[in-house]
């Protein structure tokens, strides 16, 4: 494997660990980073967030990431794996 690809792969688990970390938090949630899925939809089903858990995620890749997610933009909050990506664009990482 070449170095460029390992350090995508080591910058995409960064990122997933810290958003994991900070929803935890942020949210009080019960669980571990370890518990959650990457691609378990956020809201609704699948960990049961509401529109306000979402406007505190897209705080949290504001402050932590310093990206900004419009406002109404809702297709980066379906999974850890689509804020991750999300990120990963507008930091052209």
């Amino acid at each position: 494997m070449n170095v460029e690809r390992e350090e995508k792969i080591k910058t995409r688990r960064e990122i997933l660990q810290k958003l994991k970390e900070e929803m935890i938090k942020r949210l009080d949630l019960p669980y571990k980073p370890d518990d959650i899925h990457e691609d378990i939809s956020l809201l609704g089903a699948g960990l049961g967030l509401d529109s306000l858990d979402a406007i505190e995620i897209v705080m949290i890749v504001e402050s932590c990431f310093n990206v900004k997610i419009a406002d109404g933009n809702t297709s980066p909050l379906r999974s850890l794996n689509t804020i991750t990506d999300y990120i990963i664009a507008q930091k052209g990482l």
